[in-house]
């Protein structure tokens, strides 16, 4: 196997191919800070490259690998594999910066718990991910950084805020991505990217050490090149930590057993509209059309449904106005980000409490209403991906309107809780990827990940990028 497929190859068989002594776990991680280092210039993924410390830590490994020899089968799941971990997520060590060109020099004292836990499960950390400034835009154009760009195309946005892990993971940077989501932010991404991104439930992800900021809107999740990969990555993150606000009793099977489980026919709920927003475009409507024909070929029914967000959207943007104000001084913010606070700043703690007490009763009706099916095949954004700096321009109101309008079908998955998963369908015409998310009942990814498993096995996606580089 050549570089440029193992650097595409799935983490589940990179890490097949380490215990099995075929790879060591020194070159695959050569083969990945090769690429940043030839590449990334082009991308701007990685905020932080820990080349050192990945470098010596496979070094470690590809020791220790040689010293256990029959023993290989006993190794931690991912043993050796490269994973970056999105720049909201402290690694204790290095710095944290949340998209913050002034945090640059913060240095975290404590590992994520779900950076702990993919330590435990034999990951190699390679560096920190860009993300949108405090992961507020669905673009990755921080202040102070370079733009994040697509790897299919530079010209466009990876998606934000988790843009950096998702154009890394698309590049072949690294085989796995930790990421977050509090409003689409790893589904957008996944969109943009041609892959895999799992919102999971609320509760099946802890926050600890340190909480989230959000009241329970957002959560940690995988994003990778394949199902099988996301619900191994999932299974990796979950589970309660004590103390967590919210969480939720595991599983029977773990979520990699899901993708082999069969399933009868189910009952979806198709979207294509978001009232009272607007319908999807031309190029969304053909994915979930696609889709949908796919689901019934494959013995499922397909229903129209329709869907109405009107009663969270307002109480949603008072929570996500407050979820901006970490006390940084105003000059450091972009424009949006500014515009933002001043508006929260505007509010009360009773204005919060309202929001919160709005948004709780809407959401519990709209998750009663979409948990009559299986599952909700609906849009990730309602229309195509965009050129990096497109609203640029605008005024911060303009620029709030476009965001809300483009990511529309997404933050109420956040409210309800409920799980969701992005999956990749087919290339626009522009040459840049498109997809559809699957939204679950409350609480079952174990469902969504078998639908999605049986899918992607059924209509397999190419997981590579359309890197201009010669390598392909």
């Amino acid at each position: 196997m050549n570089s440029e497929d193992l650097a595409y190859s799935p983490a589940l068989e990179q890490a097949r191919l380490i215990r099995t002594g075929e790879l060591s776990p020194l070159e695959l991680t050569e083969v990945c800070l090769e690429r940043i280092d030839r590449l990334d210039s082009q991308f701007n993924s990685f905020f932080l490259v820990l080349a050192d410390q990945a470098r010596e830590e496979a070094k470690r490994k590809t020791e220790e690998l040689a010293t256990r020899g029959a023993g290989a089968d006993a190794l931690p799941p991912f043993f050796g594999v490269p994973i970056s971990v999105k720049d909201l997520t402290p690694v204790a060590g290095v710095p944290c910066t949340y998209g913050l060109h002034i945090l640059r020099d913060r240095i975290a004292n404590v590992d994520a718990g779900v950076v702990q836990r993919a330590r435990e499960a034999g990951f190699t950390i390679l560096g920190k991910t860009a993300t949108s400034q405090i992961g507020s835009s669905p673009f990755t154009e921080p202040r102070g950084f370079p733009p994040t760009r697509n790897p299919w195309n530079p010209d466009y946005t990876p998606g934000g805020s988790s843009g950096g892990a998702a154009a890394a993971l698309s590049a072949g940077f690294c085989s796995a991505a930790l990421a977050t989501d509090g409003g689409g932010s790893i589904r957008g991404p996944a969109y943009c990217c041609g892959l895999v991104g799992i919102k999971p439930a609320r509760g099946r992800v802890s926050s600890a050490p340190l909480g989230e900021r959000m009241s329970g809107l957002a959560i940690d999740g995988p994003l990778a090149r394949t199902v099988a990969d996301a619900a191994a990555l999932l299974d990796v993150m979950s589970g309660y930590i004590p103390g967590d606000p919210y969480f939720l009793p595991d599983p029977p099977a773990t979520f990699l057993e899901a993708t082999q489980k069969p399933l009868g026919s189910l009952r979806i709920g198709m979207i294509h509209e978001i009232t009272p927003v607007g319908t999807v475009d031309a190029v969304g409507k053909a994915a979930i059309d696609q889709m949908a024909q796919r689901l019934e070929a494959l013995g499922h029914r397909v229903e129209p449904h329709t869907v109405d967000f009107s009663t969270l959207i307002e109480p949603m943007i008072t929570v996500w106005q407050a979820g901006v104000d970490m006390g940084v001084p105003w000059i450091f913010l972009d424009k949006l980000n500014r515009w933002l606070r001043g508006r929260s700043r505007r509010k009360s703690g009773g204005d919060y409490l309202r929001a919160l007490m709005k948004i709780q009763p809407a959401a519990r009706e709209l998750a009663i209403k979409l948990s009559a099916y299986d599952a909700i095949l609906m849009p990730v954004y309602l229309h195509h991906t965009i050129r990096v700096g497109e609203w640029r321009r605008l005024s911060a109101p303009n620029m709030f309107e476009k965001v809300l309008n483009w990511v529309a079908p997404s933050p109420p998955i956040n409210a309800t809780g409920q799980p969701a998963i992005a999956l990749p369908t087919q290339l626009a015409p522009d040459g840049l990827p498109t997809g559809v998310q699957l939204v679950g009942r409350p609480a079952d990814e174990v469902t969504l990940i078998a639908l999605a498993a049986q899918l992607e096995e059924a209509y397999p996606w190419s997981h590579r990028a359309a890197i201009n580089n010669g390598g392909q």
